[in-house]
């Protein structure tokens, strides 16, 4: 199993240090082995649903538009994870262990929840669809890289010693393998045997729903594991939800905005504009939470950090599903590809 990893409090590394779980002396290995071994396979659960889930067949179709194409990469993996390093440096560089968990967000691009919110939207379910597929794999290849550039080389060049982590590029791979390649393999195969054998059609409405649930079912495990570790800290320290939540609130807002902006600026219609601002502006917390605890614990900071990410995120996306209806009324209205409110 991977080591604790500890931060640095002050520039020369000789000052007082503290691993992420905010615990004096760090985490014996046995417990440290116990909390990964008990989640682990609900973690790998929680990723196979939204993963057997994309038409992989699909992804050829978000190729034919390259301008759409690019505009969701710009969005997904330059602003977003740029925009959430920097509010959470700004917001919380004085709790490492915190940033590090909001950056592990935004870095985790949504390749789940953004259907929902897609769907309730009136997005393009088709181009939905191609973006998640897209996203999985690009996180498959290139979210331990990221993590690494982020987490690692960023603060380092930026001066930034008390948010410098001792973790390397495998490290952060061996994670991401297990818990999303594992996943990302499984719903691969799974789609491509079963759709073979039974048809889009029997696999769409009788498999699919069948396996949905479990997405949930785990997420709500590992909340309910991490506020039983953390729920005291929850209630001694409100205040430090609260420096998590800004943040997070700022991001999902101009994320949101930003997205919807330069989507009709490129000529998108309505429900590419929202199947683009929702794809960027939501983010995968089932692949933050899991590589936070199998990089960090269970029950250090930034897994903390990271589960207070659905908690916020759930209610702030559909706020912003009323708002791009709204959108969609106001300014695309009359227009040949408007989509009426059903």
């Amino acid at each position: 199993m991977m080591r604790r990893m500890d931060f640095s409090r002050d520039g020369d590394g000789s000052g007082d240090r503290r691993n992420l779980s905010g615990r004096e002396g760090g985490v014996r290995p046995d417990e440290r082995r116990n909390d990964v071994d008990t989640d682990s396979i609900g973690l790998i659960l929680m990723m196979y649903p939204p993963l057997a889930k994309v038409n992989y067949d699909e992804l050829a179709d978000v190729f034919r538009n390259v301008k759409i194409l690019v505009l969701s990469l710009v969005q997904n993996w330059i602003i977003g994870p740029i925009l959430m390093f920097a509010l959470a440096v700004i917001f919380l560089r004085d709790r490492p262990e915190y940033m590090v968990g909001l950056i592990m967000i935004g870095l985790a691009r949504c390749i789940a929840m953004v259907i929902v919110w897609n769907d309730l939207a009136n997005g393009d379910a088709d181009y939905c669809a191609g973006l998640v597929a897209f996203n999985s794999i690009f996180q498959v290849l290139f979210f331990s890289v990221y993590a690494y550039v982020f987490i690692t080389i960023l603060p380092r060049w930026l001066g930034l010693g008390g948010a410098i982590v001792h973790i390397t590029m495998g490290q952060i791979a061996q994670s991401v393998g297990i818990y999303l390649g594992i996943p990302f393999v499984a719903g691969l195969v799974t789609w491509k045997v079963l759709t073979t054998t039974k048809g889009k059609t029997w696999y769409r409405q009788h498999f699919i729903p069948k396996i949905s649930p479990l997405t949930l079912t785990f997420l709500l495990f590992t909340i309910v594991v991490m506020f039983s570790i953390k729920g005291a800290a929850i209630v001694r320290m409100p205040l430090d939800v609260v420096r998590i939540a800004i943040p997070l609130l700022l991001y999902f807002g101009i994320m949101f905005v930003v997205s919807f902006a330069l989507s009709r600026r490129v000529g998108a219609t309505y429900p590419q504009c929202a199947t683009l601002s929702f794809t960027a502006a939501s983010n995968n917390f089932e692949l933050a939470i899991a590589v936070a605890v199998a990089t960090f614990g269970i029950d250090s900071g930034a897994a903390f950090a990271a589960v207070i990410g659905p908690l916020i995120e759930v209610p702030v996306m559909i706020g912003l599903v009323d708002v791009s209806r709204w959108a969609q009324r106001a300014i695309f209205q009359g227009s040949p590809t408007a989509i009426k409110d059903g």
